[in-house]
């Protein structure tokens, strides 16, 4: 029961850690994990005994598997040369110098044990390197290369460890004996991956031809396919499961795979579940790091051997080094790499990029926790708690390093001239997205006439939050606020001064309780000035304003659920929303008409999107509480399958005029599918 009640306490702080994240954009998940992690081993005192064996069966196979169905082929197959040198020369060059440094600066480590040490330093973590690259915007070529080195550098640091820490047990050590099991290991855990992907791939066939089609069946079967790959190729092949599932990955969705293309449920299904999967343990690897931190550091800082001051400045030595190292390396790789193509220059910035992007993670920590106690003589192995807080050290320093340097040096690259697009050229993935949620709007309007109901105003604003997005993502103006934003940001002021007007007038006539319009002038008057804020300072929400949006927002409803509910003050209540949501309006209008925005350029989706907001709440206030919540959802299906409709006749008429491939066409049509599938799984649900 104990194990069950951790393993939900560790899920829910993986969810926290990502809400979190989500307030303090500027920190990495990972390091919020972390932080959750070790309060939790400090306060609590929970220990989980990690061990390098079923960590890497529970956590590293699925994850790099699943990192192997994504990856591009294409990309790795280019960087074939960058990617083997990073993964095996650049893991045991760090090994060994490495190795040798960590001897020289402690002399109480014996060379062996620091070059196990270095070989644990030496690769990359894949799902740091992932945590970093969704907040940063790294070359696609520099997080090719990282990712592409992180799938299998694990192998290299992991074979030259268990080498490297038998000779410092036993202190014996032959060369050949383990160039031998190192080609060994890496081919037979290649070959091993290849033919067990293309059995299970086997399998699934013969299991469609017998009918056995269930897309839930095929998808629990892809995902206990890596802990099996790796389970065999380690048990019984005794080779790397890391190469295997790594070959296995890139084997999965392959054009001979006639199954996935017939069964078209088992791509969202399967996706779906691994997103499930590897978020949950993406988060858990991070916490557990977090919780193992204090045994890795704790007999360090008692130490009175080695001053905590000390064991610092080996920590920041250490990783200065293994990343000059890292840089020099990749830097001379791009440089011959871009001679052999014929270019004379290479970007200093992209193999900084390189060099800091390559995190180290928990795989770090948790080797090192396998160095044994105990030598064959019987004595306890010499610094094993140092080595311990070196590993710990230099993994969360590079976390901290790379979450500061990578925003700044992607800042130093060269800026990428925008693009005009003239008529008839291809429309990349956004614009095509874009047009097609442009027909929905369009149709529904049409069917609508001048007069939008409820349901028609609640999917226009769906489907124009959804180009808000689109629009932001997209956005490669190089301003310091992108241009939609500050429209929005505007056009968002105009509305909420002419809220406040209106209520002021209310007011000054009394025609509404005094408490209640100084309630609302306070709210208005707050989010006014957070908005003005937000313009002048490049959109960045501070902690307190992020506060008041949810807090005030939340208090807002519960205030006016209430209001209507007990019918205290609901007419008087009812009676301002609707007046200062007109008051939005009309000064919205008479804004964009005064001289000094008349001949400003505003992003037309952008002044559509508030004048469609305000409706809406003018329409909320008019129906809430009639009592007619099925005919709105009839009105909302009806809308849906029309919207639906449209944006297929979107995708139809621009692949038509060969504004999007046919291979875009599908993915948008597969989308739209699947939204109608969910429509009508959840209207069903409410028939029953």
């Amino acid at each position: 029961m104990e194990l069950v009640e951790a393993a939900i306490l560790l899920v829910c702080l993986v969810v926290a850690g990502n809400v979190i994240g989500h307030f303090l954009p500027m920190i990495p998940d990972a390091l919020i994990q972390i932080s959750l992690g070790l309060i939790l081993a400090l306060t609590v005192h929970v220990t989980v005994p990690v061990a390098t064996d079923w960590f890497m069966l529970l956590f590293i196979a699925p994850i790099l598997y699943n990192d192997g169905r994504h990856f591009p082929r294409r990309a790795l197959w280019a960087l074939r040369g960058q990617i083997f040198s990073n993964a095996v020369f650049l893991v045991f060059a760090t090994m060994f110098l490495g190795g040798f440094l960590i001897h020289w600066l402690v002399p109480a480590i014996p060379l062996a044990a620091g070059i196990a040490l270095g070989a644990l330093l030496a690769p990359t973590d894949p799902i740091a390197v992932e945590g970093i690259a969704k907040r940063v915007h790294l070359p696609g070529r520099v997080l090719h290369l990282v990712a592409g080195e992180s799938l299998i550098n694990d192998a290299s640091g992991l074979i030259g460890f268990k080498y490297a820490i038998a000779a410092a047990v036993s202190g014996t050590f032959i060369f050949t004996d383990a160039a031998q099991d190192f080609l060994y290991i890496a081919i037979v855990g290649a070959i091993a991956g290849a033919i067990l992907m293309s059995f299970i791939n086997w399998v699934r066939k013969v299991l469609l031809a017998q009918g056995i089609g269930d897309p839930v069946v095929h998808t629990v079967l892809q995902m206990v396919t890596p802990f099996v790959i790796y389970f065999i190729s380690e048990e019984i092949f005794h080779a790397s499961g890391v190469i295997a599932v790594v070959i296995a990955g890139l084997m999965t969705d392959g054009r001979s795979n006639s199954y996935m293309n017939a069964l078209p449920e088992l791509r969202l299904i399967s996706s779906h579940a691994w997103d499930i999967l590897v978020y949950v343990l993406n988060g858990l690897i991070f916490i557990l790091l977090g919780i193992e931190l204090p045994v890795a550091m704790r007999s360090t800082i008692a130490d009175h051997d080695v001053s905590t001051i000390a064991a610092i400045f080996y920590v920041l030595i250490i990783y200065v080094a293994v990343i000059a190292l890292r840089f020099a390396w990749i830097f001379i790789n791009e440089v011959i790499s871009q001679r052999n193509k014929g270019i004379h220059k290479a970007h200093l910035v992209s193999s900084l990029l390189s060099a800091f992007a390559g995190a180290r993670g928990a795989i770090t920590v948790v080797g090192v926790l396998a160095v044994p106690t105990v030598l064959e003589n019987g004595h306890l192995f010499p610094q094993r708690a140092l080595m311990l807080f070196i590993a710990a050290g230099v993994t969360v320093t590079s976390l901290v390093v790379a979450s500061i340097a990578l925003p700044l040096l992607s800042n130093l690259l060269p800026a990428k001239k925008a693009k005009t697009q003239p008529a008839g050229d291809r429309l990349n993935y956004n614009q095509a997205k874009d047009y097609v949620l442009r027909s929905a709007i369009v149709q529904i309007k049409k069917d609508q006439g001048d007069q939008l109901s409820k349901p028609a105003l609640d999917m226009i604003g769906d489907f124009q939050r959804q180009q808000r997005r689109i629009h932001l993502n997209a956005d490669d103006s190089g301003e310091a606020i992108p241009p939609v934003l500050r429209d929005e940001l505007e056009i968002k002021i105009m509305g909420t001064t002419g809220e406040l007007q209106a209520i002021m007038k209310l007011r000054e006539s009394h025609e509404i309780d005094d408490r209640l319009c100084a309630k609302y002038i306070k709210r208005l008057s707050s989010k006014q000035r957070d908005m003005t804020y937000l313009l002048t300072h490049r959109g960045r929400r501070t902690i307190g304003m992020r506060w008041r949006q949810v807090s005030g927002r939340f208090r807002h409803r519960i205030e006016f659920i209430s209001a209507l509910a007990l019918r205290t003050d609901a007419k008087e209540y009812r009676y301002a929303a609707k007046v200062a949501a007109k008051g939005a309006l009309a000064n919205i209008d008479k804004t964009l008409k005064s001289p000094e925005f008349k001949h400003r350029r505003f992003n037309k989706q952008v002044i559509s999107t508030q004048i469609v907001h305000y409706r809406n709440r003018i329409e909320t206030v008019r129906n809430y509480g009639n009592g007619k919540h099925a005919q709105y959802e009839a009105e909302m299906q009806r809308l849906r399958m029309l919207a639906f409709t449209a944006e297929r006749a979107g995708v139809h008429e621009l692949m038509e005029q060969s504004y999007i491939t046919p291979i875009m066409a599908q993915r948008l049509s597969s989308e739209i599918s699947y939204s109608e599938n969910a429509v009508s799984l959840r209207a069903a649900e409410a028939d029953d």
